[in-house]
């Protein structure tokens, strides 16, 4: 598996990380949400660059011009509920994608383990297509595998492209061993440390609390 941390080039992705992480500032829901969605116009930016172009003609008032065109068929997927900003900054982009939904949340089991439950999918055929899976956070990095392998029951894409705001070496880990070595994983930082309850250190908190409020 391919990953790039584009934390390590300097851009103003970084000012959209630096006000997410802050207290002072992510208690601001509004300006919360678009930031997590500016985070996802950069990396759709980024991820554009990997895709399949071809030279297309388009007619301008005075002449024709060649432009390269994205070919790929792109299924946009997210993990609701904390995607949902991330999934709408990369619809902002690619405003020609399909869409698909899924949730995924932890529990922990009769034995004391966690284990991640995923109990709605909605998505287009996937045959073909380029996924793009979206979910801010990457912690264990099993939500996102739990997500890949329940959208590959609407079928098997050509490409798959991972994409967070912010992972750990741990769910790389993870997900080197559980996906295919020919996804590629976009994060937009990587945090050191996963801690006794699973959460990224230092990270943001809850993305979906911040996002849109506590839940029971």
């Amino acid at each position: 598996m391919k990953v790039i941390n584009l934390s390590e080039r300097n851009s103003l992705l970084n000012q959209y990380l630096k006000e997410i992480r802050s207290v002072a500032i992510q208690g601001d829901s509004l300006r919360f949400r678009r930031n997590i969605e500016r985070i996802g116009e950069v990396m759709a930016l980024e991820v554009s660059r990997a895709l399949n172009y071809a030279s297309e003609d388009v007619q301008t008032p005075l002449g024709v011009a060649k432009v390269p065109v994205i070919q790929d068929t792109i299924v946009l997927a997210t993990v609701m509920r904390a995607g949902l900003p991330l999934h709408q900054g990369f619809l902002n982009m690619f405003d020609h994608a399909e869409n698909a939904f899924l949730s995924a949340y932890r529990r922990v089991n009769e034995k004391g383990e966690l284990e991640i439950v995923s109990e709605y999918l909605a998505s287009p055929k996937l045959d073909g297509k380029t996924l793009l899976l979206v979910d801010p956070m990457l912690a264990t990095g099993m939500s996102m595998d739990a997500a890949y392998r329940a959208l590959l029951t609407h079928g098997t894409p050509q490409a798959t492209h991972l994409c967070c705001t912010i992972g750990t070496p741990q769910a790389i880990a993870y997900l080197e061993k559980e996906m295919p070595e020919n996804i590629t994983l976009w994060c937009a930082a990587i945090d050191p440390i996963l801690n006794e309850k699973k959460y990224i250190v230092p990270g943001l908190g809850d993305a979906g609390d911040l996002c849109f409020g506590e839940k029971l």
